[in-house]
């Protein structure tokens, strides 16, 4: 009853710290570099030849992390246990070193398995079993829950295996705490229950620097970026469109007209030929013009248009060629689609969102999500030709190298569910992260985070 209640003792406290930080949210993980102290307890179980009771053990450790998977720990037992045959008590010490391998060290369950080597001695009076000290060999398993980034719960089974007049063998098994100390650098703390109130902006990060503005592809919920790129060549320094390109407005013309609830940006880029504001000005004065077709010769409301200029700010190919300063001259049409597109004609590049939450620091998919990826699934189905890019995003919860790994598993685990289920050729599909770039929202409030959390597939529709 004695040892019962010393363990029932030892697990409330084990409870009580844990409680001291439930409302820590950062990342918990095991990381590189880290230093750690371990208090453990638990019972070591000798064989038969032994004649030695079953006892509680006590125990500290003190690890070194050199790689999140790979780490070393120095350890110390001591047990005092009792003779089957009424020889008196027996004071039992280990101490030595064991390698320690973690799977899945970003996670919040961190199992691993470990193997070390130890003196074990035996003190007892009337030489009873040896007094003297005994390499001893172990291996076993261990299970980490990390409550936080400052400390987790540890469970260990060790078989121990020594020799004294033959091969004898010990069963350890304990529970204890793992204090992680130092390594790279943690993310900033989030106090979720201050003394006094102070207003959430305030407390997340006063800092953060003002949000770029939105790419008009960015896919939104429950919309699609249905994309097409205008093949049109304007004459030198100019916006005026000329007759033969009247079918490549009509592309985006007969569309908006058929779907009457569509919204659409018209974007235009050129080379980096010219002033840098003279640019800026031309590009947005042919955007305007490919608008005032679309009004005059569609009857398309100018409310459903907008034009945007970005000038020579955004190439997509090297501009000191012809080649590439022609690619860079283009008109783009991104429209906004409230219905399934599936069933309509695929444009240049359809851009959606995937309406998928992953739990904290997780990046396994959901059952409930799978009908979100299948969306997707479906349409690089029923178009052979199409490949996509599945784009990944965080918040900034978190370090920077942190997040951009996490986003990168969760894009990876939605291109793994696309090939798994659809048999998507993997040749087809890229995996992305982006981690805490790319914000859409402020990370100061839970509702911005949550936006900012995302997954996007973007399209490319070569359809032949």
């Amino acid at each position: 009853m004695k040892n019962l209640n010393m363990y029932l003792v030892f697990f409330l406290s084990l409870c009580f710290v844990a409680s001291l930080s439930v409302f820590d949210e950062a990342m918990a993980a095991n990381r590189a570099g880290q230093f750690s102290v371990s208090p453990v307890i638990g019972g070591i179980t000798f064989d038969g030849e032994q004649h030695l009771e079953t006892r509680p053990f006590y125990g500290i450790r003190g690890g070194y992390n050199f790689t999140d998977a790979f780490g070393v720990e120095a350890l110390f037992d001591y047990a005092r246990t009792q003779t089957t045959r009424g020889d008196g008590d027996v004071d039992f010490y280990r101490y030595g070193a064991e390698m320690l391998y973690h799977f899945m060290p970003e996670s919040t369950f961190v199992p691993y398995v470990a193997a070390g080597y130890a003196g074990v001695n035996f003190d007892a009076p009337g030489g009873v079993m040896f007094n003297t000290v005994r390499g001893a060999f172990d291996y076993g398993v261990g299970l980490k829950y990390f409550i936080n980034d400052n400390i987790a719960l540890r469970g260990d089974v060790r078989h121990l295996i020594y020799r004294h007049d033959g091969t004898l063998q010990a069963v350890e098994y304990s529970l204890g705490l793992y204090i992680p100390f130092g390594g790279a650098k943690q993310a900033t703390k989030v106090l979720e229950k201050p003394v006094e109130p102070v207003p959430e902006a305030v407390q997340q990060q006063p800092e953060e620097a003002p949000l770029e503005e939105i790419p008009a592809t960015e896919p939104q919920p429950g919309k699609y970026k249905y994309c097409i790129s205008l093949n049109i060549h304007f004459d030198i320094d100019k916006a005026d469109i000329r007759p033969q390109y009247g079918a490549e407005v009509a592309r985006v013309g007969d569309f908006m007209k058929k779907y009457d609830t569509t919204t659409a940006v018209i974007e235009g880029d050129t080379d980096n030929v010219g002033a840098y504001e003279h640019n800026m000005e031309l590009s947005k004065r042919r955007a305007e013009s490919v608008v005032n077709y679309l009004v005059d010769h569609f009857g398309i409301e100018r409310s459903r248009l907008s034009a945007k200029g970005y000038g020579s700010s955004r190439p997509v190919a090297d501009n000191t060629t012809d080649e590439g300063r022609q690619k860079n001259r283009r008109i783009n049409a991104i429209i906004d689609c409230a219905f399934d597109v599936k069933g309509i004609t695929p444009p240049d590049m359809l851009c959606m969102f995937l309406k998928i939450e992953f739990d904290s620091g997780k990046a396994e998919i959901q059952p409930k999500y799978y009908s979100e990826i299948d969306t997707v699934g479906e349409y690089l189905k029923k178009y052979p030709t199409t490949t996509a890019l599945i784009q990944g995003y965080t918040d900034n919860v978190g370090g920077n190298d942190y997040n951009m790994k996490l986003s990168q598993r969760r894009a990876e685990n939605v291109v793994n569910y696309l090939v798994e289920k659809f048999g998507i050729d993997r040749s087809r599909l890229t995996a992305k992260g982006y981690g805490s770039t790319h914000r859409v929202a402020y990370n100061n409030t839970p509702e911005g985070r949550k936006k900012n959390r995302r997954i996007n597939a973007i399209i490319g529709c070569t359809v032949k």
